[in-house]
């Protein structure tokens, strides 16, 4: 069977929302007594700032109007912690969140707009208030659902104290007591986490991204799972949280696709190669500082490794939730954060801007890259940076070819990097310099693009560029890209 993938996703542009730091609404009523943090206190604190899904709503136009047309958001089930992770009732939004009404409001109005909301789902383990470990623990041995967990010993331990220096007896997540890992092999586990990926489904949203699922070791597990989650809707995307080459879970039976961690760290240590970071370390992720040669080989390396369909969507990312973010990782340089952003968006694969980044918000790892929005003090907001994205997205929004078209490297030298891609019978040639100083470089295009004229869309709109025969030579300002179109 040939893989087939959204058709949606290969167009979109998502945006990632940690919801308790994006936007506060004034219509989540919450009941008296409810205390709430200073928005904008720092990130360290931990605590919960308000951010809801009325507040995403009422920013809607903003993200329009940047270009986004897709949001995933990470959990939103009632949970005790700021991150949800922890999951209560898989059934229920958070009522710090606004509750379902909430969730349905802002699907209805995403939809209108021709807009995607993913959620993430976390399937691996539940937390200590998920009703079915609170009745092992109410009930030891004698709960129907004591084979819901992997329980090692009773009475259970859950809350583990250095000074009595009793550790939990359960499986859990990463050795946290306050993540029980579920037991996928039980039959009635599998039924309950299946019934709430269809429910979700059914209810509107667009798909599922998937946190830590190479935590669930079972193929067959995941490809029930996409079984159930296309049969509610085909068109529903499956993107996992693997951090290392994923080839087992994206063969067309499983995922659609991954978080795309190795094209992110690749493009950060290429464009910001003489400012990046060397002493950041994230497991599987490598920002030592590339040339030309060595980044294409890299990035090519993401390609080659999936069927083209896959590749297509792809989430596409620079940081996260749970990375520091780019503009940190790059040693603040604004210039490289351009560059790796004009790449982000003339690539193949779903391009992922984490909240905020556009507008030059910076932080090292959790919990600092998970701070507050800051709508109440535009004066912080890097204005022309936020510019570079709405243009770089509209690019890509206006030239089908940067989405879907195939991939050549065709140029990679020292400091310069040129790139042509074809779709139909429109052509893109995309170069790079992140020289200090400008550049020419002179190209031997492939025979399909002899003679064509190609119009320069970025930086500027107007300029022709011919190829004679099958070169092209142009001069690239320093730390530049370029981007010609012929149709």
């Amino acid at each position: 069977m040939a893989t087939q993938t959204p058709d949606w996703v290969k167009n979109a542009v998502f945006y990632q929302i940690f919801p308790d730091r994006f936007a506060r609404s004034e219509r989540t009523k919450h009941p008296r007594g409810i205390d709430l943090k200073q928005w904008g206190k720092p990130a360290e604190e931990q605590g919960y700032q308000g951010g809801d899904l009325y507040g995403i709503l009422e920013k809607l136009d903003y993200l329009q109007d940047l270009g986004i047309n897709a949001l995933y958001l990470n959990p939103i089930f009632a949970s005790a912690s700021n991150h949800r992770y922890h999951t209560f009732d898989y059934y229920s939004v958070d009522p710090l969140l606004g509750g379902n009404d909430a969730l349905r409001e802002l699907l209805d109005e995403a939809h209108k707009r021709d807009m995607y909301v993913v959620l993430d789902g976390v399937f691996n383990h539940a937390s200590r208030g998920f009703w079915q470990f609170h009745h092992i623990l109410e009930n030891g041995g004698n709960s129907p659902y004591i084979d819901w967990f992997i329980i090692q010993d009773f009475p259970l331990n859950p809350y583990t104290d250095d000074n009595i220096k009793r550790p939990y007896n359960y499986k859990a997540w990463a050795d946290l007591p306050m993540l029980p890992k579920f037991n996928t092999d039980n039959q009635g586990v599998r039924d309950f986490i299946f019934d709430v990926a269809k429910y979700w489904i059914e209810f509107g949203i667009d798909g599922w991204r998937l946190d830590v699922p190479n935590e669930i070791d079972d193929d067959s597990f995941w490809q029930e799972f996409r079984t159930v989650v296309k049969g509610a809707n085909p068109e529903a995307y499956i993107v996992g949280e693997i951090w290392e080459p994923a080839q087992r879970w994206l063969n067309g039976d499983q995922f659609d696709a991954v978080m795309n961690y190795h094209f992110g760290d690749a493009a950060l240590s290429f464009f910001g190669a003489d400012s990046i970071r060397e002493d950041y370390e994230k497991l599987h992720l490598d920002y030592t500082p590339l040339v030309a040669a060595d980044f294409v080989e890299r990035i090519k390396n993401v390609y080659e490794r999936h069927d083209w369909e896959i590749n297509l969507a792809q989430l596409n990312l620079f940081d996260s939730h749970d990375t520091a973010r780019a503009l940190w990782v790059l040693g603040e340089d604004v210039e490289a954060l351009k560059l790796c952003a004009l790449f982000q968006m003339t690539m193949p694969g779903a391009p992922c801007v984490y909240y905020g980044d556009e507008i030059g918000m910076s932080g090292a790892d959790d919990p600092h890259c998970r701070e507050a929005f800051p709508w109440h003090d535009t004066d912080t907001w890097d204005h022309d940076l936020l510019a570079h994205y709405k243009k770089a997205i509209a690019l890509r929004a206006a030239h089908p070819v940067l989405c879907t078209g195939t991939l050549d490297f065709v140029h990679a030298e020292s400091q310069a990097v040129v790139i042509h891609r074809v779709f139909d019978d429109a052509q893109a040639i995309i170069l790079f310099n992140v020289a200090h100083r400008s550049n020419t470089v002179k190209i031997t295009l492939p025979d399909n693009a002899n003679n064509r004229v190609f119009q320069e869309v970025y930086p500027e709109a107007g300029l022709t560029q011919k190829v004679t025969g099958n070169t092209l030579e142009c001069v690239l300002e320093a730390r530049s890209g370029m981007v010609l179109i012929s149709q």
